[in-house]
């Protein structure tokens, strides 16, 4: 379709013997230059429109054939694909620099082996002294067997009162109760159970292969539940941290009981993490758990269970914006839903950038309070104006926004705490990594089968989660917790 229109535009006089040949652009340079500035004009458009009309004409062609064969345009929501980069192109981009060697640290050596020559090899002379020509470090772990200790009471009879004498052992700082095992065996067992998310069954062959110690399904689960006893006064301790923190933090997610959903919530702070387990999602867990006499500010997101807790609130500004961006994903082509969306947002970089600057001050902690409540609700009146347009409107013309609007005149004095407080964040991810995982653990067992192993498997998360959250060694922490002659009363 094109040929024959571009060589009717060049010349009109074509002959014959060029059939339908296109002309090239040699040629075409060649008739142009023959021409005057006006006829070129003329017959360069001339081309142009030819052109242009056999490429609408090849289009139409190509839908067709694609409507024959079925084939249809990916959907919007179908990422393209992406161009892989050139070797060139990724060795020019530069690295992004670290704020630390990642490396494998060199251990403490046990054991050192130089290895030198005592005679040269080609003269056969004394070689002595000598320097460093390189260092290699091998790691190993020795295949070693668990120690099995008979601890055999023997009675003796004594003749002359005639009574029978037996003595008393104490092992509390070597077992717990009348367990069999150990307190280092019980703790690797929580550390494999809780850190390393293993299940019961192949903790059980790990233990048989690496220490050919076999130990009973029902021996690791009351293992565990020793554990949880044992550290029923750590618990209550932690729970009492979390109440008088004067910020903490709070989110839930799912669980699955015997295959019944129920959910697991998460309390935390920057040195405790504590969960609970409860089927229900309702108001009253996080009231039970926190208590009335709770105190501080309670960082959560826009659930409503928490509406009701006894204290200050924070609400999470990062879902807040989340959603906003969906919101805009969402309608791409509206421009009221963009610009109002991209007002909420800098309203809170604002507000981020006043905190900053009160916490960049030197002198931050003698900062005017008052001022700081001043500002505070400076930013939650502007929340509102912009929420306002958008409030009590029929259903008919509701727009897009109407939904996030409600919800930022709602929660406008629950928003903005973290500008008057300047230890409260302004988003929730403490909690989200607190929470992070029990989600990872869910994923790979699927769950818990009873009630009694829903209530250790938190109070496991919630001690080897506070232990790790403090930079400690589980196995260490554990084991001395174990070790604790004190009698500690089971956790309820």
């Amino acid at each position: 379709m094109i040929r024959p229109l571009v060589v009717a535009y060049v010349d009109a006089n074509e002959s014959p013997e060029s059939g339908n040949r296109s002309p090239s652009l040699a040629e075409l340079r060649e008739r142009l230059s023959a021409l005057s500035k006006e006829e070129a004009v003329e017959l360069s458009l001339s081309i142009i429109a030819g052109l242009v009309e056999g490429i609408a004409d090849l289009t139409g062609r190509v839908n067709e054939l694609e409507k024959k064969s079925g084939t249809r345009p990916p959907p919007p929501w179908v990422k393209p694909n992406v161009a892989p980069k050139s070797q060139k192109a990724a060795q020019k981009q530069k690295r992004k620099r670290r704020g630390s060697a990642f490396s494998r640290k060199r251990l403490d050596p046990t054991d050192t082996i130089y290895y030198a020559l005592g005679h040269c090899p080609d003269c056969d002379r004394a070689l002595k002294c000598g320097w460093t020509h390189r260092l290699r470090q091998v790691i190993d772990l020795p295949q070693v067997k668990a120690m099995v200790t008979d601890h055999v009471v023997v009675g003796r009879h004594c003749g002359v009162c005639g009574k029978n004498w037996v003595p008393k052992i104490d092992l509390s700082g070597q077992v717990v109760g009348q367990h069999g095992l150990g307190v280092g065996l019980m703790s690797l067992i929580g550390h494999l159970r809780s850190v390393c998310r293993l299940p019961v069954r192949s903790i059980r062959s790990l233990l048989e292969t690496l220490y050919g110690v076999k130990i009973a399904i029902g021996t690791l689960v009351a293992a565990l539940d020793c554990i949880v006893r044992r550290g029923g006064e750590t618990l209550r301790s932690m729970l009492n941290e979390v109440r008088g923190s004067p910020v903490k933090h709070a989110d839930e997610t799912g669980w699955r009981e015997d295959g019944q959903n129920g959910y697991l919530w998460s309390f935390s702070t920057s040195t405790v993490r504590y969960m609970v387990y409860d089927r229900s999602r309702a108001a009253f867990v996080p009231e039970e758990v926190l208590g009335e006499d709770v105190k501080g500010t309670l960082v959560c997101d826009f659930y409503g269970a928490y509406n009701k807790a006894p204290c200050l609130k924070q609400r999470c500004w990062t879902h807040l914006l989340r959603d906003l961006h969906g919101l805009k994903e969402v309608h791409p082509e509206n421009a009221n839903v963009r610009d109002w969306a991209n007002s909420v947002t800098d309203l809170y970089r604002c507000a981020v950038a006043y905190r900053d600057a009160c916490l960049a001050a030197p002198d931050a902690d003698a900062h005017s309070v008052l001022a700081r409540r001043d500002k505070r609700r400076e930013f939650e009146s502007k929340l509102s104006w912009l929420a306002a347009p958008y409030l009590d409107l029929p259903k008919e013309v509701r727009p897009p926004q109407a939904v996030l609007a409600e919800r930022c005149e709602k929660f406008a004095p629950e928003l903005f705490v973290f500008v008057e407080r300047l230890n409260v964040p302004s988003g929730n991810n403490a909690a989200e990594r607190a929470i992070r995982p029990s989600v990872v653990a869910r994923k790979i067992s699927g769950g818990t089968r009873s009630a009694q192993g829903s209530k250790t498997r938190a109070a496991l998360m919630s001690l080897y989660g506070t232990w790790q959250l403090r930079e400690q060694n589980p196995w260490v922490e554990c084991k001395a917790m174990l070790s604790s002659s004190k009698a500690i009363p089971n956790h309820s």
